[in-house]
């Protein structure tokens, strides 16, 4: 007969097993596999993006890399992901330093980090929101909620300091209820539509603009972004 594990053994830590020479091996084989195509993906976008180069430079034959990675689509997947995991740690890292400053200074903070990120990487920021390829479901579960990490450090800061606005004209109840079904999905409070309304109006003015810098829309205007940005943002902290 078995025996009910007493409370001792059941508090005891579970120790994580560390990764066999066979797993540190395939999880280095694909951190080559990503770097290259991050490097194929900045050199020519994203149908520069090729298996079969890249197998050829990692050593492996071409049927070999797909043991690593199902398809070009799955790998754009990936590299996505990790896009989103880099942007949301970013901001998450300001927000952290800046957790004692006035919510305005934070909201500057974080857009200014947003925009960096962007600009240094505009390969990669490209990918985020929209498909890259014809048929590529840019709205998989898998990428919602990664893009949503980002959003959420904005409604933090918005949340904790309880900024709602006098939103004008008001929401209506058509919004207010889209808004408070997404706060539901998304396990956030669906009792505040008018923060809500701050993040995603938030997340609109920072990627319509830094969209455009990044490809050259203000420079072709002779305007000088940093102007535009910081009038941008100043509009979304008045009150």
């Amino acid at each position: 007969m078995s025996q009910v594990p007493t409370k001792q053994h059941q508090d005891q830590p579970v120790l994580s097993r560390s990764p066999t020479p066979r797993e540190r091996a395939r999880t280095e084989t694909l951190v080559q596999i990503k770097t290259i195509a991050l490097r194929q993906l900045a050199d020519g976008g994203v149908r520069a993006i090729s298996l079969k180069a890249i197998a050829l430079e990692i050593g492996i034959t071409g049927p070999a890399i797909y043991r690593y990675v199902a398809s070009r689509n799955e790998l754009l997947t990936e590299l996505i992901i990790d896009a989103y995991d880099d942007l949301a740690a970013a901001l998450d890292s300001v927000a952290r330093a800046g957790t004692a400053d006035p919510w305005q200074v934070q909201v500057n903070a974080l857009a200014d980090a947003y925009r960096a990120w962007a600009v240094e990487q505009p390969h990669r920021y490209r990918l985020l929101f929209s498909a890259p390829l014809p048929g590529y479901d840019a709205n998989a579960q898998r990428l919602v909620e990664a893009a949503d990490r980002s959003m959420a450090v904005f409604l933090n800061v918005y949340a904790r300091a309880g900024v709602e606005g006098d939103v004008r004209p008001p929401l209506g109840k058509a919004l207010t209820k889209q808004l408070r079904a997404w706060a539901v999905t998304r396990s956030r409070d669906p009792g505040t539509p008018e923060t809500l309304y701050q993040g995603v109006i938030t997340w609109t003015r920072l990627h319509g603009f830094v969209s455009l810098e990044i490809e050259g829309a203000f420079a072709s205007m002779g305007i000088d972004p940093d102007a535009v940005f910081h009038r941008e943002v100043d509009a979304l902290t008045a009150r």
